[in-house]
C-alpha cells in the first residue's frame, strides 16, 4: 500500500514539471521570434562593402549574390557601370587558379590556360570584355615577357592576377614597380611560394581594394609548403572615360 502511495505523488510531481515546463515554453517561444525578426529587419549583410575613400577602388553598396552552380559560383550581379570577376589562386602545386569575368571562366584548367607563376587576364576597362589570358613563370622563366606584358597595357585596361606554385623568384624591381602602378600594396613583400590575387588598372589608381596576400609560412601553412588557398571576388568599375 506504500508504494502505491508513493508512486501517486511521484506521478503527481511529474505532471506539474511538465505544465510549468510546457507555460514557460508557450511564454518564451514568441518572445525568440519577436527577436529574430527585429534582428533581420536591423541587419545590413552588405554593411562595410563600400568606402569614401577616394583613392581605393572597393565594392558597390547595391551589391547582390546569387548561389548557382559552376565554375563561377556563386554568381555576382554588379551595377551596369561595374563588371564582376572571381579570382582564384592555385592551391599548392596542385590545384590551378582560375578566373572568372562577368560570372564566365576565361582562365582555369578545363581551358588549358594555367601554368606555374603568375596567371593574368588582361580586361577592356570601358567595356569588361576579355582581351587576353595569358601566365608567366616567373618561377623559372625570362621576366621580360611580363614586363613587356606590363608595359603594354593601355591606359583604363584592367588586369586580373593569380599565383600557382611560386610567382616570386623571378620578380626583379622593374616588374615589381610595374605591378605596384597598377595599384598593389602586396607585390613588393610577394615572397617564395606565397599566394598571392591582385585586380588593378592601368593609370590613375592610387591603390586596389581588391587584393589578397597570404605568405608562405611552413607552421601555419595548410599545404606544408605552400598556404592556404585564396580568393576574391567582387565588382570593378568600368572606365567611362
Amino acid at each position: 500500500m506504500l508504494s502505491i502511495k508513493v508512486g501517486n505523488k511521484m506521478g503527481r510531481k511529474n505532471t506539474n514539471y511538465t505544465r510549468w515546463m510546457l507555460r514557460a515554453l508557450m511564454v518564451l517561444l514568441p518572445a525568440l521570434v519577436v527577436l529574430i525578426v527585429l534582428l533581420q529587419l536591423n541587419t545590413n549583410p552588405f554593411k562595410g562593402l563600400s568606402t569614401s575613400d577616394s583613392g581605393i577602388v572597393s565594392e558597390p553598396a547595391n551589391l547582390i549574390i546569387k548561389k548557382s552552380s559552376g565554375p563561377c559560383s556563386p554568381r555576382k550581379e554588379c551595377p551596369e557601370d561595374h563588371f564582376s570577376f572571381l579570382v582564384q589562386s592555385g592551391a599548392a602545386n596542385v590545384v590551378a587558379p582560375k578566373i572568372c569575368v562577368g560570372n564566365d571562366l576565361v582562365l582555369g584548367t578545363v581551358l588549358n590556360n594555367v601554368g606555374i607563376g603568375i596567371n593574368t587576364v588582361l580586361v577592356d576597362g570601358k567595356t569588361g570584355k576579355v582581351l587576353k589570358t595569358t601566365h608567366f613563370d616567373t618561377y623559372s622563366g625570362d621576366v621580360r615577357y611580363i614586363i613587356d606584358f606590363l608595359k603594354d597595357m593601355t591606359p583604363g585596361s584592367v588586369v586580373l592576377m593569380a599565383s600557382f606554385d611560386e610567382p616570386s623568384s623571378k620578380l626583379n624591381d622593374e616588374a615589381r614597380n610595374l605591378i605596384a602602378e597598377l595599384g598593389s600594396s602586396s607585390i613588393q613583400k610577394l615572397g617564395y611560394r606565397d599566394n598571392w590575387v591582385f585586380v588593378g588598372a592601368k593609370g590613375g589608381l592610387v591603390k586596389s581594394s581588391f587584393e589578397k596576400h597570404i605568405k608562405n609560412d611552413k607552421p601555419n601553412n595548410k599545404y606544408d609548403n605552400w598556404p592556404e588557398l585564396i580568393d576574391l571576388q567582387g565588382c570593378f568599375p568600368k572606365n567611362s572615360q
